[in-house]
């Protein structure tokens, strides 16, 4: 038996959200704003643990200060988590973020997250004076110091791309144990070893292939919180893009003129090879792409809790109407995550 399965945890403590960087359409980044704001409220309402937003400074994307619109989140909803998806920390001032996401911290009665990354876009590395020859090393000192920030007063620090502290308090004081701070990791098994350093969540992002794919991350990630003498138990999690609707054929009309549109955007930038049909229906079938009925997604999410031990799944919207979105939060909500939990009871 494999630390995954061993690891699968009481189904009525699985947790469930929504990640979104606010996807532009039309150009009108006022009404992707407003739109975040209405789906953070029909989370709230159907009860979903978490809503996360992505941080981005591109014309597609209209979040690119999620602690500015978490804030205002904070004083509509009553209930729901708020959190990163992710903030990029290597190009952020670590002593800002604990100063920003404390202020959220009491604004919100303690319901603030906080995922960090290198993010898989680099636009923010010019726009704030970060080279991006500095990438790695960037990340792994304003993690650290992060950590240190978080656990210790006063705080005492000797940077090299960041400030030394000497002594300094920090305000407003932030609870750390009421802060979950997750790693978000791509796939890279050097970031899957950080997280477990710090004894930190993980936040695996699945964006292509089955979840399946990332067990071994997940194991090594466990491997390696037992090798630094963590105690076992931190959270481990992933999301996926996806969408719900009533029919898997109406989930894939609402969904996939967006999703090209968008992969074919990413795809020139980056080089990859065009997006075709049956890579997409592939992907809905059996790799990171949940979209379809709500039965079809809560397969296919049990699934991936099996195979990784996971006690988080985020599902990633932002791809199709706002009103399909809308419906997809009351789906996700109200129908897959009852439906999830019921699957996991039967595996156990």
């Amino acid at each position: 038996m494999t630390r995954q399965q061993n690891a699968l945890v009481n189904p009525e403590d699985l947790k469930f959200g929504i990640d979104t960087f606010g996807d532009v359409t039309d150009g009108d980044y006022v009404a992707g704003l407003k739109n975040v704001v209405e789906q953070a409220k029909l989370a709230d309402q159907v009860g979903l643990h978490s809503f996360n937003l992505g941080e981005h400074h591109r014309d597609d994307f209209a979040v690119s200060a999620p602690d500015t619109v978490l804030s205002h989140i904070a004083g509509v909803t009553e209930n729901i988590h708020l959190g990163t998806a992710v903030i990029v920390l290597s190009s952020d001032d670590p002593v800002r973020v604990y100063e920003r996401f404390s202020t959220i911290q009491a604004l919100s009665d303690n319901r603030v997250e906080l995922t960090v990354g290198r993010g898989s876009f680099t636009e923010s590395f010019p726009l704030f004076g970060y080279s991006l020859s500095d990438y790695e090393g960037l990340f792994e000192e304003k993690l650290a110091m992060l950590v240190e920030l978080t656990k210790n007063r006063p705080a005492n620090w000797q940077g090299k791309f960041t400030q030394t502290l000497e002594n300094q308090e920090l305000w407003p004081p932030l609870d750390s144990e009421k802060l979950p701070i997750y790693v978000a990791v791509g796939g890279s098994p050097q970031s899957v070893v950080r997280a477990a350093k710090h004894d930190l969540g993980l936040r695996l992002a699945i964006i292509g292939g089955a979840p399946s794919r990332f067990a071994p991350f997940a194991d090594l990630y466990r491997r390696a919180q037992e090798e630094f003498g963590h105690e076992p138990g931190k959270s481990v999690g992933w999301h996926s893009p996806g969408l719900v609707a009533d029919t898997d054929e109406e989930a894939v009309d609402a969904f996939y003129d967006a999703h090209i549109a968008h992969v074919s955007r990413v795809g020139a930038e980056r080089g990859w090879g065009a997006m075709t049909r049956d890579r997409f229906d592939h992907e809905v079938r059996h790799g990171a792409l949940f979209v379809g009925s709500p039965e079809t997604v809560a397969k296919k999410i049990a699934k991936g809790v099996k195979a990784l031990g996971a006690d988080t799944f985020d599902l990633k919207i932002g791809t199709g109407s706002q009103d399909a979105l809308l419906k997809s939060v009351e789906l996700y909500g109200e129908k897959v995550v009852p439906l999830v939990r019921d699957m996991v009871a039967d595996e156990k």
